[in-house]
């Protein structure tokens, strides 16, 4: 069974897309605000038993919230795996009604400006750097100046995916190569009761010895209220999330947990994991979509 891992994409900026951030975070936008809410659901994690935590670039001040919780919890680098991610850059300015929250940029100019960034914050407690969100139209995985910087950066790299395409853009990366040797070595994909295209090609990444990370198990939200029972010892979403948890080829479930309480209702599912590995399509609240249909959805939702 996978463990459970805590992802900060919803907890170091004052907006994000997940259904019901807005009302979860509450009036207290303020950079302190939002700092001492991380600590606090990290501490609830870590208390849980959590000890994977994934940060980007693009996660407003999320690397540097992350790193001062580690460093007034005395935390030694030992202990914990920390992830992060280049690619984004953060352009809201600390807003939420705004166009623009993020630009994607997957050039080596941006590696060049973003890694040192990372670097500074997170230092001896990152375990694994990631491109983030990349696809085949991206151009990164056709990038040598880019693979090669990478491979000279001294720590694990690994590849998020983004949209209908996961699959294909998994398989392409496994075939990247530095001086003979693989480039990457984990990878991080959304996988839910919705969108489960990514599955197959997953499985051929765990098979290849990789890691595989599973983002985005509540739908951004969509299955947190649906996929659960009326039963209060059954939390929303813990049928979801289980069904990430229990994939056969999946090491780390990514918990998107905005709050204390959510943070709590998603432990839940790992004692929960049971009864096979392979949940049915059309389970209630998750009608299965099309990738470019989940896609699509996912792109309408509104950053709150």
């Amino acid at each position: 069974m996978a463990g459970l891992g805590l992802g900060l994409a919803a907890l170091g900026r004052p907006g994000y897309l997940t259904v019901g951030h807005g009302e979860a975070v509450g009036p207290d936008r303020s950079v302190e605000g939002l700092r001492r809410r991380c600590h606090e659901v990290c501490d609830a994690a870590w208390a849980g038993g959590i000890r994977w935590f994934d940060v980007a670039r693009s996660y407003g001040r999320g690397e540097e919230f992350l790193a001062q919780w580690l460093t007034l919890r005395g935390i030694r680098p030992d202990e914990v795996t920390v992830s992060s991610k280049w690619g984004y850059t953060y352009t809201a300015d600390w807003r939420v009604d705004t166009a623009v929250h993020e630009v994607k940029d997957h050039s080596a100019a941006a590696l060049a400006r973003q890694w040192p960034e990372t670097r500074d914050r997170l230092g001896p407690w990152l375990d694994l750097y990631q491109v983030h969100s990349a696809t085949l139209e991206s151009g990164v995985l056709d990038d040598p100046v880019v693979h090669r910087r990478l491979a000279d950066l001294g720590v694990p790299v690994g590849i998020s995916l983004s949209g209908p395409g996961q699959a294909d853009t998994l398989r392409r990366a496994m075939g990247v190569e530095v001086d003979g040797s693989p480039l990457f070595s984990a990878v991080q994909a959304t996988w839910n009761l919705c969108e489960m295209s990514a599955g197959p090609a997953l499985a051929e990444a765990k098979a290849a010895g990789w890691t595989v990370i599973i983002k985005e198990a509540l739908a951004n939200g969509r299955l947190a209220g649906a996929a659960g029972g009326d039963d209060p010892h059954d939390p929303p979403g813990v049928r979801a999330l289980a069904a990430a948890l229990a994939q056969p080829w999946a090491d780390v479930v990514l918990s998107g947990a905005t709050t204390v309480s959510q943070l709590g209702a998603n432990l839940v599912a790992l004692t929960r994991v049971a009864g096979g590995t392979d949940p049915a399509p059309g389970a209630p609240g998750a009608p299965v979509r099309t990738p470019a249909e989940y896609w699509s959805e996912r792109a309408s939702l509104p950053w709150t």
